[in-house]
């Protein structure tokens, strides 16, 4: 019998999480805004160096409430990658705005700032940045060019959580931001998310949309006689069971941190003459940036590479995936969006069929880390 198969990922636990939910099943407060949600959310404040936020259900509804705050009539343009995840595109969709597709980077695979300006319209009301692997974009150039333009940026923030720019937490930079809690994320409940803001009007207004539109959160607060239909809104609020979890998770953030800087670090550094050797690219840090090893990839030289990548280290135990589709070119994304150059996202459309995700987790074996690291340096490209 062969050894076990080692996953890309593995849900891990710090060892208080059933405590926790069975502490918060115990109190009978199981519907959200409980005891724990307003326990985890401070520590994801804390961590995040925002001004406020809100434990959601999802990222995908923190980016739907950042669009209802937006004010976003049919036909706005909102400015994002095209290498991120649908639901970036979603959020903004969903209000009739149309995303307007920017192409990424060569190195880091975020969106190239220095193509941004170009794509800003009159109708443009927006700009949503990704950082992608938790590796933080050029704020300093993004956050000048929404200055210069008077937009609001909104940090799609899903992989970021503990990473910083320039010595600034990533989530605290645009306006708003958002987090993930998916159990794919470092800090997991299952499904879960988090909205963040910088302005304490846009966490009121927030509060209201995340309450299916009522001031319900301000009746229990004894701000109110009664809580009524105020804004739109929508059923976005977590049970307490989930963020009870999510507490005992929050709670051990630097030691899940060390342990996926870990796997990061031996990745980078047991793979580098291998790499070198085959012009295979690993991840790119800037130096002024700092991560949460929230994902390794490794850049392969082909489409075809990148199957037989990983078919290979399937065969040998490993499993490995690749990641986002790009949305310019993919069927909702002709029809409700637009690229921002006539030339499409040329280096989207070249990476995203060469990048191949290696297993990440906390909890990860030495003799798991060992054999990815085996299978992977087995590979003739």
């Amino acid at each position: 019998m062969g050894e076990p198969f080692v996953p890309f990922n593995r849900a891990y636990e710090s060892g208080r999480e059933r405590d926790y939910v069975s502490e918060s099943i115990s109190s009978g407060a199981l519907s959200g805004d409980g005891p724990f949600t307003k326990r985890v959310t401070d520590l994801i404040v804390a961590r995040s160096g925002a001004e406020g936020g809100l434990l959601t259900t999802s990222c995908t509804h923190a980016l739907e409430m950042s669009a209802v705050l937006l004010d976003l009539e049919p036909g706005d343009e909102v400015i994002m990658p095209s290498f991120t995840f649908v639901s970036t595109a979603n959020a903004y969709a969903l209000r009739g705005a149309v995303p307007v597709f920017v192409d990424c980077r060569p190195d880091t695979l975020n969106i190239d700032e220095r193509l941004i300006e170009a794509a800003i319209t009159e109708r443009t009301k927006a700009i949503v940045v990704v950082h992608y692997a938790g590796v933080a974009c050029e704020m300093d150039e993004i956050m000048a060019i929404a200055g210069k333009h008077q937009l609001p940026v909104i940090e799609d923030n899903a992989h970021g959580l503990g990473g910083s720019y320039r010595g600034r937490p990533l989530g605290s930079i645009g306006a708003m931001a958002t987090q993930s809690f998916h159990v794919t994320k470092n800090i997991q409940c299952g499904e879960g998310g988090a909205f963040l803001a910088t302005e304490t009007a846009l966490l009121e207004r927030a509060e209201i949309i995340r309450e299916k539109g009522t001031n319900r959160a301000q009746f229990f607060r004894g701000m109110v006689d009664k809580y009524r239909w105020m804004d739109y809104g929508s059923s976005y609020l977590p049970s307490d069971m989930l963020a009870a979890f999510l507490t005992a998770q929050m709670e051990s953030f630097d030691e899940i941190h060390q342990q996926r800087q870990h796997v990061w670090s031996s990745y980078h550094t047991q793979l580098a003459d291998w790499a070198g050797e085959r012009g295979i690219a690993q991840p790119m840090v800037p130096d002024h940036v700092e991560h949460p090893a929230h994902l390794y990839y490794l850049l392969l030289h082909s489409a075809d590479e990148q199957r037989a990548f990983i078919t290979h280290l399937k065969e040998r135990g490993v499993g490995s995936v690749f990641h986002y589709v790009p949305l310019h070119s993919a069927p909702a994304g002709e029809k409700l969006g637009r690229s921002a150059s006539p030339d499409g996202c040329p280096i989207t459309d070249d990476v995203w069929c060469r990048l191949v995700r290696l297993p990440l987790f906390a909890g990860m074996r030495e003799d798991e880390l060992s054999r990815v690291i085996d299978a992977v340096r087995s590979f003739k490209s």
